[in-house]
């Protein structure tokens, strides 16, 4: 909404203001009093009921990892062991040895020596001890209850907390906080679920998410004529441009639809947005791309990112492993300001490469319909070997000389998954295949979480999780009622966003004291 050139509200805008400050504002003395431009922007109204003091000015980071298919936590940090249980032959437990104790943590690693994935027929061998032992002190798994085994709609509500903010999604909500006056504040790689929109239609349009499809080439596409051979010059080019605004503007179908909201979008994506990117050098900076003679970049005036060495030494597989290739654009768009909000993941199609000749299995965690044990192993090593790129290359790379801050230290990073698997299994059997069940948990990385902590606990008789008290953190043995709004409402708790109006729980166990 902006104000007419005169600063008076039309009647429509004013209404429009009061629903708004309504529906979340908790200041409403500022928009009677006649603060102008806290009426411009669906945003600068939302910011009416932020403390400032809680933002502290500075952006802060979220990184979604979609663990597409069904990450179980009982398969990881959550493992059981078979003397634990009473029924250990006929539920997923492990035997005693290939579950891993973490000295002074709450948290388990699986060791997998030669478990096979079964129906590709490839060896994991892989060991989460190394992984829990470098990361604990930043760890929260917190168990979790959904509503849905339906693999887009769960994704969507591990998202959303289940519609728990008006419908907005953890990236949006991250976007609206902290993404304002960037380019593209929520970047959007993931799919299904996943890579959806919120249904608070009241947000600004650039706290939605701006899909990419594939990372390593999507960079090329944000300058509007460099690297097009014999394109004309810059000049020549924003002349051609004005000329077109101009002409638009003239046309029947520009008069005709002046007013559209659309058609302003439109041309202030052309004529603000699209020149705000080439002025970044985005081009450039994004691209992880070498000069090769497959792949001449020089030969069209263009080069790799500054960065683009050592993040093809972190994600060696950029080009072939889809996830390799997220997440390396995803580290740059957070360290050049181009986004607050970064989603990347796994999906269910077959992504050839590795040591193996399979970088993704099909269907991702959800192979373990077939195969269970091998499955999880595989995709758990997967996502960990990814976080664990990750976090090295933002605890590297400084935020604010001033302070010593890292960009670790203002990122928040959640392994989101739509499910758990079913617990039973065939009496002893080490191969098996799992279904989906409502009953799991998640995984939170941060130095803004209360780190080396287990949010509710496992019934090793069952291997089900049970829930937690979101405020105080005690542990809730036999509650097994779904709380998605406490997992949505602890990662923005723990990130330090104002949740004023959002009618949220209280989820102050989620974050560092």
């Amino acid at each position: 909404m902006t104000l007419k050139t005169t600063g008076r509200l039309s009647r429509r805008e004013l209404l429009r203001a009061l629903s708004l400050c309504a529906a979340g504002s908790t200041t409403l003395g500022p928009l009677l009093s006649g603060c102008r431009e806290s009426l411009q922007t669906p945003e600068a109204l939302e910011k009416l009921g932020r403390k400032r003091d809680a933002l502290d000015g500075k952006p802060k980071f979220l990184i979604v990892i979609g663990a597409a298919g069904g990450a179980s936590i009982v398969d990881s940090f959550l493992a059981v062991r078979q003397s634990e249980s009473a029924n250990a032959s006929a539920v997923n437990t492990f035997p005693d040895a290939q579950v891993q104790a973490v000295a002074g943590s709450p948290f388990r690693a699986v060791k997998y020596s030669n478990t096979r994935l079964g129906s590709i027929n490839i060896p994991v061998n892989t060991d989460q001890l190394a992984f829990v032992k470098k990361h604990q002190h930043e760890m929260l798994v917190a168990t979790s209850v959904g509503t849905s085994v339906n693999h887009g709609i769960a994704q969507k509500r591990s998202l959303t907390g289940n519609a728990a903010w008006r419908g907005r999604t953890l990236q949006e909500a991250v976007a609206l906080q902290w993404g304002s006056g960037l380019p593209l504040p929520n970047v959007n790689m993931g799919t299904g679920g996943y890579a959806e929109r919120g249904t608070d239609d009241a947000l600004p349009l650039s706290c939605f998410g701006e899909s990419v499809v594939n990372p390593s080439l999507w960079p090329l596409g944000l300058d509007g004529s460099r690297g097009i051979a014999g394109a004309p010059s810059k000049d020549v080019i924003a002349l051609a441009r004005g000329t077109r605004d101009a002409l638009d503007q003239k046309s029947v179908f520009g008069r005709t639809f002046q007013d559209s909201a659309a058609l302003r979008r439109w041309n202030e994506q052309r004529g603000v947005q699209q020149p705000k990117l080439e002025a970044m050098d985005l081009i450039t900076r994004l691209n992880i791309l070498p000069d090769l003679p497959q792949i001449p970049l020089s030969r069209y005036g263009l080069e790799s990112s500054p960065d683009g060495a050592r993040l093809r030494a972190a994600f060696p597989a950029f080009l072939t492993d889809p996830v390799q290739g997220q997440a390396a654009l995803a580290f740059l768009l957070l360290k050049y300001r181009v986004s607050v909000s970064v989603t990347l993941g796994p999906d269910f199609n077959v992504a050839v490469g590795g040591p193996n000749g399979i970088a993704n299995p099909p269907l991702a965690f959800d192979i373990s319909h077939n195969d269970h044990r091998g499955g999880q192993a595989f995709m758990w090593a997967r996502i960990l070997s990814t976080v664990d790129s990750l976090i090295t290359l933002l605890k590297a790379e400084p935020f604010d000389a001033d302070t010593g801050e890292s960009m670790w230290d203002r990122t928040m990073l959640y392994v989101a998954t739509e499910f758990g698997r079913t617990r039973p299994r065939p009496s002893g059997a080490t191969e098996f295949g799992s279904g989906h069940d409502l009953n799991n948990g998640f995984l939170l990385l941060s130095p803004m979480v209360k780190g080396n902590t287990v949010l509710g606990g496992v019934d090793p008789d069952t291997t089900l999780t049970y829930g937690f008290d979101a405020r105080t953190g005690e542990a809730q043995p036999g509650k097994l009622t779904s709380n998605e709004p406490d997992i949505y409402s602890g990662i923005l708790t723990a990130m330090g966003a104002d949740l004023g109006g959002s009618g949220l729980p209280d989820a102050s166990a989620f974050k560092r004291a």
